[in-house]
């Protein structure tokens, strides 16, 4: 019945809260104190008050089945309150996954907005919530009602115990034989009903197109069948409503029919009027109504929880919470630590600090930052946040007013501009192409490349094009002649071929189409070496393994993922940016 996904989330959700579970149960089992003493108590009141003639003795034996039930009607709030402790968390993290499954289809690269997630996410989690909490009260409430009533019985008379619990037992075993086909017409019976509302809301969406085709018999007849189908779906699961019925004859009602029947043959054998009638309180009052609620709850939303859930982990498949992204703010540290056991990180920032004036606010405060070797990091915020700045920062361009940067371990504060050339290449926004041979502007940073490294880096980045239109290697460049794009490209190719471990793009590709500026970024992330990407787009943000968000307050840095959930901030720059993700051709269609 229980689909692994299913049974593995609700077994998950379960155990993540035992505490609230047992006191659920705890409670529950106070609630089922009644169900425990009801027929007991009535039978000592017939046997021994009123049939002996000693009524006050009855009553005393029904007062204290009054007792007891007052006991168990205050257990019952108790036990509402318990539930809710384990099913409202479990249905606030089922709106999380949906929610992050939604953001990360709609998000990813090739994603579009799903809009049946506000489907799943206001209806189909309230009936999982609802359910979840109903199969709980339903399951607890047989566990303890009927295993009450039983306990009840063997303190009665074994036999009478054994004459109803062999009924109740075939009973069960009817309704779980089937409870397989009951879910696969439920599952049947949602997705019916899925396929008409997305029939219906497309025919809605687009009835302006259809009239103006001409359509409208055909639509109206997609909609028919449609509507046709979930009709059908729903009277065959309305007829599996026979086997619950027939479940409950034979396990709710046949104990009483057969009690009656023996009763005769148990007073003969020593059993007393009272304990006759204790039994059968027992089972009308204890075992039929337990099992009746198992058998309708499980039944009905039993089979809607476990569709209604498994649709949910199929559209959104379970993936990790986000872990809360890590501050990048951390104690400022004046130099790399001492004794390190591994080699020193690509880049290392410690307690940056940079205002561009005695008296504003600072761009960066108290920044650090590790980049390991080989990680490609993407660097995204608004407008003014100090992207730009923690470039010029990292390159060593600009000294910083308290804290350090290394390079590889080494400081960037005072280091040769030679030295710095050899640990890090950064392709400003603004790329600066000389007047000069092709060959000459890609050799600037590698003077000792051939041509056939030149050819090869062309390939790589997609600017063979533009080689090609200049006429070759060899051909003059003159800056004043070539867009903003394919000055971008020939510096992106000049500091590919660089030698430099670590490459820093302060959007150096933002006027590349999107195709070609995947082509340029791919090839960089291919590179030996670590990147870091100044993001203008939501692509180069998403190419990227880790992501640091500037805001003007305190930077974070994790996943696309992590950030989605955790930062305010990215969300509505990924809100804003909001175009399709492109992959990189194998030629590139436009520059510039």
């Amino acid at each position: 019945m229980n689909p692994p996904g299913v049974r593995r989330v609700t077994w998950r959700a379960m155990r993540a809260r035992r505490r609230e579970l047992a006191r659920l149960c705890g409670w529950s089992l106070v609630e089922s104190l009644p169900a425990l003493l009801s027929g007991y108590l009535v039978a000592r009141a017939v046997d021994e008050g009123f049939l002996a003639g000693h009524a006050l003795t009855g009553l005393t034996w029904l007062g204290a089945l009054a007792v007891a039930v007052l006991i168990g009607a205050t257990a019952t709030g108790r036990t509402y309150r318990s539930l809710g402790a384990v099913v409202e968390p479990f249905r606030d993290e089922l709106a999380a996954q949906v929610v992050r499954g939604a953001l990360r289809d709609a998000t990813r690269a090739g994603g579009h907005p799903d809009s049946t997630a506000v489907a799943r996410l206001t209806h189909q989690t309230e009936i999982v919530r609802d359910t979840f909490a109903g199969l709980l009260m339903v399951t607890r409430g047989f566990l303890f009602s009927a295993g009450a009533a039983l306990l009840g019985l063997l303190a009665l008379a074994p036999v009478v115990a054994a004459l109803a619990a062999a009924p109740l037992a075939v009973g069960l075993a009817v309704f779980l034989t089937a409870l397989p086909a009951m879910v696969t017409h439920q599952r049947a019976y949602v997705r019916a009903g899925e396929q008409l509302g997305q029939s219906a809301a497309t025919a809605l969406a687009g009835h302006r197109d259809v009239l103006a085709c001409g359509a409208q018999a055909r639509v109206t007849a997609d909609v028919e069948r449609r509507v046709s189908s979930q009709a059908a779906a729903e009277r065959t699961l309305a007829r599996m409503a026979a086997i619950r019925s027939l479940s409950l004859g034979i396990g709710g009602w046949l104990p009483l029919v057969v009690l009656l029947a023996a009763a005769p043959w148990l007073v003969q054998h020593g059993l007393t009027a009272g304990a006759v009638l204790g039994a059968l309180i027992y089972v009308s009052t204890g075992l039929q109504p337990a099992l009746h609620t198992l058998v309708q709850g499980v039944g009905g939303g039993g089979l809607r929880y476990v569709v209604t859930l498994e649709n949910i982990l199929r559209t959104c498949p379970e993936i990790d919470a986000p872990r809360p992204p890590e501050s990048v703010n951390r104690t400022p540290r004046s130099r790399p630590p001492t004794g390190r056991t591994g080699p020193a990180p690509a880049v290392e920032v410690r307690g940056l600090t940079f205002r561009y004036g005695p008296r504003s606010r600072p761009i960066l405060e108290n920044f650090s930052l590790d980049l390991t070797h080989g990680e490609h990091l993407a660097v995204v915020g608004p407008s003014g946040a100090g992207k730009s700045t923690l470039a010029a920062l990292m390159a060593g361009l600009v000294p910083p007013q308290a804290g350090t940067v290394h390079l590889a371990g080494e400081p960037v504060t005072g280091a040769d501009p030679a030295a710095l050339a050899r640990m890090r290449v950064l392709v400003p926004q603004e790329a600066y192409i000389f007047t000069g041979r092709l060959a000459d502007n890609l050799r600037y940073l590698r003077p000792d490349a051939d041509d056939r490294t030149l050819e090869t880096a062309l390939d790589t980045l997609g600017a063979r094009p533009l080689a090609t239109r200049l006429g070759g290697l060899n051909a003059q460049v003159t800056p004043a002649l070539l867009s903003g794009g394919e000055r971008q490209l020939i510096a992106a190719v000049r500091a590919w071929l660089a030698p430099a471990p670590l490459v820093i793009l302060d959007e150096a590709t933002c006027h590349l189409d999107p195709a070609l500026e995947a082509t340029v970024e791919d090839a960089f992330a291919r590179r030996p070496g670590s990147l870091v990407v100044i993001a203008h787009r939501i692509s180069s943000a998403l190419r990227a393994r880790r992501l640091l968000v500037l805001d003007g307050d305190e930077p974070v840095a994790g996943t696309h993922e992590q950030l989605l959930a955790h930062s305010a901030t990215y969300r509505l720059l990924v809100g804003y940016w909001d175009e399709p993700a492109v992959a990189p051709p194998a030629t590139p269609a436009r520059r510039g």
